[in-house]
């Protein structure tokens, strides 16, 4: 079962689905449910997508009864898709066979759609747990009781689905890339695999493709599972790099395979010659293309991590220069531009960018609003939308209460910018950053208030970056730390 299949990758941007498409079908999954990321462009992607793929996408709380009738690209009554009834006030239902039982598969995904990602105007999400709620009492009442949940909601909102939603058999989900299992061995998290919420047992499988979960599971007549065991694995083969600011001896090398080859959860599978052949021949060639042109050289492998922690206490290293490529690129076209501040962060898709300006008491408003969300210190929608800037710098302590919690915010001085000077509450500033960002998701709704925006429709995201890197050409200049991030966790 799968999870955001879309976006984030060279094949799906230089593809846009097809890859995807044409190798899943190879795989023959039981299902996907719908992520957010699938509906970052709207919904034409999906429908082109839907018409390639030969297996059900689930989207049980994904209401198209008000799609538009005069729309060309309709998805309402596709075939392979699983959306929401309104009739029955319930979702479209996966049946599977279970021995001699049924057993239903329900796919539920963010209802906050329309807040990080860019749904059609028509589309809607109903509330996934009273869709939940409604689609399990009438199997139920069916005699049904073997029922699965394909969750694109994040752990958090599956332990409280779970909570919630008596009679769940399983959920299995994604999008808050929560590693279950225990890696402490490798530096990574340790915790349960398969946690039981109510009764209900949980699964999650990380991020990225990086793991493969797999687990026996046995039920009862009653639905319930009374055996889970499995782990999830990370996928390599023997051939692996190793990487350190020190001089790596081949005994450190030999040392670190012994480690892998020893660990229970690392899965040494060989490579499928079909898929190989089909990825060598139809796709590698186009991304072996854009791997041999450089832009530029790099001191050392630059870190990209969302949130701030221990070891990273001002968080990505990349991001940065994402946001110092925005300013560069958008001020060389528009040289009359004084960009007073940069909000932005890293996003691997081709959005424009829009430059706007906004008064400084919004600026307050915006970051606080947008790291609340992305550090579940109120109900997040992910770490993604954390955010990072250039030319701006800010200080952030989540103990604080609501609304208190930028401390701090200070732009760099126009004249000497190894100068830093307070942001003024009522004066105005120019800024750049993605449309999506300027367009209120994921907290930043603040910026709405900008008193006017421009886009930059001959510049994206990714081009400005591109762009930076080529009239660089390294990133040898250190560049000063911009986030001060007191996590809400933090003790006091």
């Amino acid at each position: 079962m799968l999870v955001d299949s879309f976006e984030g990758t060279l094949y799906y941007s230089q593809f846009k689905g097809k890859a995807n498409s044409h190798l899943l079908n190879i795989l023959k999954p039981d299902a996907m449910v719908l992520g957010n990321h699938e509906m970052n462009a709207g919904n034409a992607p999906v429908k082109a997508f839907l018409d390639e793929i030969q297996f059900p996408l689930l989207a049980g709380n994904m209401d198209l009864s008000q799609e538009s009738p005069n729309k060309i690209e309709k998805m309402a009554q596709h075939k392979n898709l699983l959306d929401y009834d309104t009739e029955t006030q319930t979702a479209k239902v996966l049946f599977k066979s279970l021995q001699d039982k049924t057993m239903a598969i329900i796919g539920i995904t963010l209802e906050e759609m329309h807040n990080i990602a860019r749904p059609d105007l028509d589309t809607h999400f109903r509330n996934s747990i009273q869709t939940t709620i409604t689609t399990v009492e009438k199997l139920k009442q069916q005699g049904i009781v073997h029922i699965i949940i394909l969750s694109h909601l994040g752990i958090t909102q599956d332990r409280l689905l779970a909570e919630k939603v008596p009679g769940i058999s399983l959920i299995v989900g994604g999008h808050s890339h929560s590693l279950q299992g225990d890696f402490s061995s490798l530096g990574l998290t340790a915790t349960p695999y398969g946690e039981k919420v109510n009764n209900t047992r949980i699964l999650h499988a990380g991020k990225h493709a990086e793991t493969l979960g797999l687990a026996e599971i046995e039920f009862d007549s009653s639905g319930q599972v009374t055996s889970l065991n499995g782990h999830n694995h990370f996928m390599l083969d023997h051939q692996f790099s190793l990487s350190s600011p020190q001089k790596i001896k081949p005994e450190d090398h030999d040392w670190a395979h012994q480690q892998l080859l020893g660990h229970r959860n690392i899965a040494w599978n060989e490579e499928d010659h079909e898929m190989e052949a089909i990825i060598s021949t139809q796709y590698r060639p186009t991304i072996a293309r854009l791997q041999e042109k450089i832009l530029g050289f790099l001191p050392k492998n630059l870190i990209h991590t969302r949130i701030p922690s221990t070891s990273l206490p001002h968080g990505s290293e990349i991001c940065p220069w994402v946001c110092r490529s925005m300013y560069h690129e958008v001020k060389a076209l528009n040289p009359q531009l004084t960009l007073a501040e940069v909000i932005g962060r890293i996003l691997p898709f081709e959005l424009p960018l829009v430059t706007y300006e906004i008064e400084g008491q919004y600026l307050f408003q915006t970051l606080e609003a947008a790291i609340n969300l992305a550090t579940n210190n109120m109900i997040g929608s992910g770490a993604g939308g954390f955010p990072y800037a250039y030319g701006l710098r800010y200080f952030y302590d989540g103990r604080a209460k609501e609304g208190e919690r930028i401390t701090k915010i200070e732009i760099f001085n126009k004249h000497n910018q190894q100068q830093w000077q307070k942001i003024n509450r009522s004066q105005c500033y120019i800024g750049v950053s993605s449309d999506y960002t300027v367009s209120g998701k994921e907290g930043y709704h603040p910026l709405l208030n900008s008193r006017w925006m421009k886009d930059l429709s001959d510049l994206t995201l990714p081009e400005a970056f591109i762009q930076h890197m080529s009239n660089t050409r390294n990133l040898q200049k250190v560049l000063i730390p911009n986030v001060h991030y007191t996590s809400h966790l933090s003790l006091h």
